[in-house]
């Protein structure tokens, strides 16, 4: 253990007593931090559970027409069907006690314009793409909710292990050596009293 190091007299004395009352507010408020992320916490889990269960339904219902598209139109069907862009994605942030977390996702699918020359050739295979880019939605907002709630998560681990760290090691270290400081300096204006009396004419 290091040793926490002050300049002698009343001096060490006060700046003791500054440190102590800085560690002991900073873990009021990392404690306050913390009640707080755990708040948001739960709340984002609860979002990444409801977002998890809306992208499991649609990526079983995009499965479902997957394999109908298939039967109706076929591989070379799926193929003409595909559109030539790519879908654009787009994330939200937001930051909360002092943690950056994704707070929304936009996405902007391809869209077939009438100038487009691969034209679907069954409803299926229109029911398939439209499955397949509310699946894609879905994944994207549980994608985002999860990597929150793990970001809150992870801070949540953080200001806890802060927080033990002050009150275990530094708050009683930090009292240990102001006692004895106090009993030194009594101890020393003491001998000094005596001294005195002993040295008076």
């Amino acid at each position: 253990m290091a040793e926490i190091r002050v300049p002698p007299g009343r001096a060490g004395r006060l700046r003791l007593r500054r440190r102590l009352d800085v560690a002991e507010r900073g873990a009021v408020l990392l404690e306050q931090k913390l009640r707080a992320l755990q708040r948001e916490e739960r709340r984002l889990a609860q979002l990444a559970r409801i977002s998890e269960r809306e992208w499991t339904r649609a990526a079983t219902e995009a499965e479902t027409w997957l394999i109908r598209a298939t039967l109706l139109a076929g591989q070379r069907g799926l193929r003409l069907a595909h559109p030539d862009q790519v879908a654009e994605v787009g994330v939200h942030w937001t930051t909360a006690m002092g943690v950056r977390y994704p707070d929304d996702v936009s996405c902007a699918l391809p869209r077939r314009g009438p100038e487009s020359p691969a034209v679907p050739c069954s409803a299926a295979v229109i029911e398939a793409g439209t499955a397949h880019e509310a699946a894609l939605v879905a994944g994207l907002r549980h994608a985002a909710d999860l990597a929150a709630w793990r970001l809150i998560g992870a801070e949540i681990a953080t200001t806890r292990q802060r927080v033990r760290i002050l009150r275990r090691y530094w708050v009683p270290r930090l009292r240990d050596a102001l006692t004895a400081m106090d009993l030194a300096l009594e101890e020393r204006e003491r001998a000094e009293a005596v001294l005195r009396r002993w040295t008076k004419p």
